[in-house]
């Protein structure tokens, strides 16, 4: 996406069907982290386009994201670096909540905000030549972009502690074995099982694919009365849903359901 003040496009948009592929498209800066690519997925997923059911996001060149571009990085004043990492929060947060089942193709660097993105989507799939690394410390500075959180819970504070004291990178393998990919596939394997995997959740019942994204993680911060409570409450919502309606008719008639 570029806007008219902007020379330098650093995403574009593809569109096939109800499933739309972000490609993050600055490979010579290996998608570096920058507040162009920010502000483009704000504006895709504060108003995405009208009949998209699923989204993917890949890096072109071979590189999902290396984080932050640091000829591009400024030096802030504290009020204004809180609002800069809050904004990517918002942001992140728009990613993961905004209802919309998300796939990111992580292929290369998946690094700082990279992997901040990474941990914001639904759905991990990594090749080989993947890195996973969170190298603040080595810079001097420190996440900003919501990996304390997202990616701590992944894979728990005192692993995090350690992979940033160290700079230690972990491959797809192991990626896999910390959650921070939910598949590990060949070269050149990512996009095909991303796509698959895009048809599979958008045929879904919308409203059903929503309380996933929003419920479960949500969930997950209460305590165990609650979490149950509101679980009941998204059972009940959803099963009396025209999703649930059609579900039923179609096991019923014994064909495959179309909620939309």
């Amino acid at each position: 996406m570029q806007d008219a003040g902007r020379a330098e496009q650093v995403t574009r948009v593809e569109i096939d069907g109800d499933i739309a592929t972000i490609v993050f498209d600055r490979p010579e800066k290996r998608n570096a982290m920058s507040d162009a690519l920010v502000a483009d997925l704000d504006a895709f997923f504060s108003r995405p386009p009208e009949g998209v059911n699923a989204v993917i996001l890949r890096g072109e060149g071979g590189h999902f994201c290396a984080g932050l571009d640091l000829a591009e990085h400024e030096q802030r004043a504290p009020i204004e670096g809180v609002y800069h990492s809050r904004n990517w929060h918002r942001v992140s947060e728009l990613i993961e909540y905004g209802g919309l089942p998300v796939i990111s193709v992580l292929t290369g660097a998946v690094i700082g905000g990279g992997l901040e993105i990474a941990c914001a989507t639904h759905v991990r799939i990594a090749e080989p030549s993947v890195r996973f690394q969170l190298p603040e410390g080595m810079r001097g500075i420190f996440v900003g972009g919501g990996a304390s959180v997202r990616v701590g819970r992944i894979i728990g504070p005192d692993r995090m502690r350690e992979m940033m004291l160290t700079g230690r990178n972990y491959g797809a393998a192991e990626g896999l074995s910390l959650g921070l990919a939910h598949y590990s596939v060949g070269e050149g394997e990512a996009y095909a099982l991303a796509q698959k995997l895009a048809r599979k959740i958008a045929d879904n019942a919308p409203f059903s694919n929503y309380l996933m994204i929003n419920a479960i993680p949500r969930i997950n911060d209460m305590s165990r009365g609650d979490g149950l409570f509101t679980e009941s409450l998204a059972a009940a919502m959803s099963q009396t849903s025209d999703g649930a309606k059609e579900g039923l008719r179609a096991f019923l008639e014994k064909r495959e359901p179309k909620f939309r």
